[in-house]
């Protein structure tokens, strides 16, 4: 089983889980796992692809738009 690459915390509660691949197309099964199991909001599988879809509840979208919508340099 793969893990999650990290969990963004804010005061000690997640705010997102973010899983980091080269590809676009498959969404690491490890996520709805976790997704299952914990009280994490949000799920995004980023990607150095074009693809940007949501598939039951997980976010899979290219690692500029991820930087771009959260504000990140």
């Amino acid at each position: 089983m793969s893990k999650i690459d990290f969990v963004v915390l804010k005061e000690g509660l997640p705010l997102f889980a973010v899983e980091c691949k080269t590809g676009e197309k498959n969404i690491n099964p490890s996520l709805f796992y976790f997704m299952e199991r914990t009280q994490i909001p949000k799920f995004y599988q980023v990607h150095e692809g074009a693809r940007d879809y949501k598939k039951k509840g997980i976010r899979v979208l290219p690692v500029h738009t991820f930087c771009k919508e959260l504000l990140l340099p």
